[in-house]
């Protein structure tokens, strides 16, 4: 374990792949490496996330080149679903970000959510951990794009990005559904398809803001208009993501979301080994009752944990 650690503290991506791949496997073996890997409190977790559809793979491989280009070292761990039968995850969003495969900066990891409530996984946030003390600067967190899921996934995030594009309709209440409440930043993409649509629903996002349908805290949510495809305001993106960083910095926020990923990660590690050993439990139906109990008593320390 420690000669891939040291590679891995040198950029050696082998030995990265490997590293997260035992996490992957084996969460005990998760508390070894993030304990041998020096702390760093000064990276960025960016989550992105948004309606289906709206090219958010597209956009986050113009964001990597852009960061890249500024000599940053980026990571995204791309949160997909599990099938429901082989529970293994769909590899799409690294076929898509293919380009930069043998960018020395970047380095993309899919990860399953392995069926969990919420769509969590403990190796999915455990990795954001590791690419930050491996001294990865941007750790961009990629969801799947559906409803609570989504919602869980960002608290693991210091910066939301929603992607959204053209097309909203009329019904405002769109806008309150999900993972549109949630954002410090929205996007509307794809807006060299309908510039006319694209004003709309930028008008729409505007509203919602200004009457406080959107929006947290007293950071102002911010619109940006892009076209991932044509590259278009992706720097002006860029520029706002920086600023909600400063923001977070300055206002001491910044330290309160580290502490709510420590949170998150300790309880899904609880969570992941007492559920496996559990699961692997085969006992006569008299003992159901007790089963049920234990559930329970499961879920109230991880609630403890939480508060």
């Amino acid at each position: 374990m420690d000669k891939y650690i040291e590679k891995a503290l040198k950029g050696d991506r082998l030995a990265i792949g490997r590293l997260l791949t035992y996490i992957e496997r084996d969460p005990r073996r998760a508390g070894e490496i993030l304990k041998s890997l020096p702390r760093n409190d000064d990276y960025h977790v960016i989550g992105v996330t948004g309606i289906t559809g709206s090219g958010k793979s597209t956009l986050l491989s113009q964001l990597l080149t852009s960061y890249s280009n500024k000599g940053l070292r980026c990571a995204v761990v791309a949160i997909d679903p599990s099938s429901s039968f082989s529970r293994g995850a769909l590899l799409g969003d690294r076929i898509r970000m293919q380009m930069h495969a043998t960018n020395p900066n970047i380095f993309i990891r899919s990860v399953a959510t392995r069926g969990l409530k919420g769509g969590l996984s403990f190796a999915g946030v455990a990795m954001v951990d590791v690419f930050g003390r491996l001294g990865y600067d941007k750790v961009f967190v990629e969801s799947i794009g559906v409803g609570q899921a989504d919602v869980d996934i960002m608290g693991i995030a210091d910066t939301i990005l929603v992607v959204t594009v053209p097309g909203l309709g009329d019904d405002i209440q769109a806008l309150k559904a999900g993972v549109m409440e949630i954002g410090d930043i929205y996007i509307i993409n794809k807006v060299d398809k309908d510039p006319g649509e694209a004003s709309k629903t930028f008008e729409y996002l505007k509203f919602a803001i200004e009457s406080g349908e959107l929006g947290h805290n007293t950071w102002v949510p911010k619109i940006v208009k892009t076209s991932a495809v044509l590259g278009k305001g992706v720097d002006e993106l860029v520029n706002i993501i920086d600023e909600h960083l400063e923001y977070l910095r300055e206002t001491g926020k910044y330290g309160e979301k580290r502490s709510l990923r420590s949170r998150i990660l300790v309880r899904l590690l609880a969570e992941k080994i007492v559920s496996d050993r559990m699961d692997g439990l085969e006992l006569p139906s008299e003992y159901d009752d007790v089963y049920i109990e234990a559930k329970k008593l499961l879920k109230k320390i991880l609630e403890d944990i939480d508060e």
